[in-house]
């Protein structure tokens, strides 16, 4: 089942309350250049995963998992008060899968590609294993002059 208005209303405000807390108020050194993409909340807006990304390696990934880690009651006490709500969500931080998935992505096309090419290298060279047209022609009635 799809989310409802009011639940997709309330992940979209928690992804932009967190976009700009992270950009401002947040300054914990082991936070890098990080980028929410998605903020996903239950039916019931009890709960709120968070997806993020983060531009580096992998021990600049870990550092920002731990800074926003550390930082999550700040983040969920100003989501609350952002929000007026009376149950605050709680929230989890996702490391988003995307960059990755995109690179995966794009070496599977770069092969399709190459494959595509050598077929067409293969084709240009080619001929017919049997006849170039390989159906039966119909056959022509022949005429009879019976006059």
């Amino acid at each position: 089942m799809g989310q409802s208005h009011r639940s997709q209303k309330v992940a979209d405000r928690i992804k932009v309350v967190v976009a700009q807390l992270l950009e401002g108020k947040i300054k914990d050194p082991r936070l890098g250049f990080v980028t929410i993409t998605d903020a996903r909340v239950t039916g019931d807006l009890q709960h709120a995963s968070i997806f993020y990304t983060v531009l580096g390696d992998e021990e600049q990934r870990s550092a920002t998992a731990a800074a926003l880690e550390s930082a999550k009651g700040v983040i969920r006490a100003s989501v609350g008060r952002e929000l007026g709500m009376r149950i605050t969500p709680s929230i989890d931080f996702f490391l988003d899968a995307l960059p990755e998935s995109a690179v995966a992505l794009e070496s599977l096309l770069e092969t399709v590609h190459e494959r595509d090419a050598e077929v067409l290298a293969l084709r240009a060279n080619a001929t017919y294993a049997g006849d170039a047209d390989p159906y039966k022609a119909p056959r022509v009635k022949e005429e009879t002059l019976d006059n």
